[in-house]
């Protein structure tokens, strides 16, 4: 059976401020769920609170049949695993031993990795291309390699849910287009994943669905053919939009106007 994670009329944000009311989101297995929105209005607090990282101020997460809060830490690892949008690098670890942490999940962070921990960390390293970067202490590979790494230690939990905060921002062009194929290639495997963009062409190509918020609202929600239109993109961004259309694939794109 599929599984699904959904948020049923969740209102969302902090101790001393609610940043959104009456939001309904769901992720299945299988899919790519993309969530955009100008900065502020509530992407990454929507996204920490399907996580559990943050308690819903009203309503309610589940996965599959169950509350979330009724999940232990540990399966929640098992189920989920997040990419944060920036990481401070403190400790000089292996960038091995960073994605080694991602199995911390299936055992405990006091016991040693096992044959197949260490399989499972090489894999996901050399699917993203950074085997090479095994021995390489954290804190001394870039930005954009740290990311990757990140996306190799989420990928190493073997969760059924990937939740990644702008997993491109930091990355360049031909990264850009390595991770997004690897989204792709996780929700061919069965994974459901759900990502934050600013960029409506890179949701409109990666995404079945997309997730409009501004200010804590609903704008749209929907396939990404009905959803991603110049209409929804003007009143989300509150700017006007150029819709650019390739007269031998009817493939479109957006612009700035």
């Amino acid at each position: 059976m599929v599984m699904r994670l959904e948020g049923h009329a969740l209102a969302i944000g902090y101790r001393d401020r609610l940043v959104g009311r009456d939001l309904d989101v769901a992720l299945a297995e299988g899919e790519v769920l993309a969530l955009l929105g100008p900065n502020g209005g509530g992407k990454t607090t929507l996204l920490k609170t399907l996580l559990g990282l943050l308690p819903p101020r009203g309503g309610d997460v589940h996965c599959g049949e169950r509350s979330l809060t009724a999940i232990s830490i540990g399966e929640r690892a098992r189920l989920l695993a997040y990419v944060p949008q920036s990481h401070v690098a403190t400790f000089a670890f292996p960038a091995e031993t960073v994605v080694l942490m991602g199995r911390t999940a299936h055992g405990n962070l006091f016991s040693r990795p096992t044959a197949r921990d260490r399989a499972v960390a090489r894999s996901a390293m050399q699917q993203f291309g950074i085997a090479h970067l095994a021995e390489r202490p954290y804190t001394m590979i870039s930005g954009g390699e740290r990311q990757l790494v990140l996306l190799a230690r989420a990928l190493a939990q073997e969760p059924r849910f990937v939740v990644l905060d702008e997993p491109t921002a930091s990355l360049d062009f031909g990264n850009q287009g390595k991770v997004m194929r690897e989204i792709r290639a996780l929700a061919a495997a069965g994974h459901g994943v759900l990502f934050t963009t600013h960029d409506p062409n890179q949701a409109l190509r990666l995404a079945d669905r997309a997730y409009l918020l501004r200010d804590g609202a609903r704008i749209a929600e929907g396939k990404v053919d009905s959803v991603l239109t110049r209409q929804n993109l003007e009143a989300l961004y509150g700017a006007p939009i150029r819709t650019l259309t390739d007269g031998a694939t009817g493939e479109s794109a957006f612009l700035p106007a």
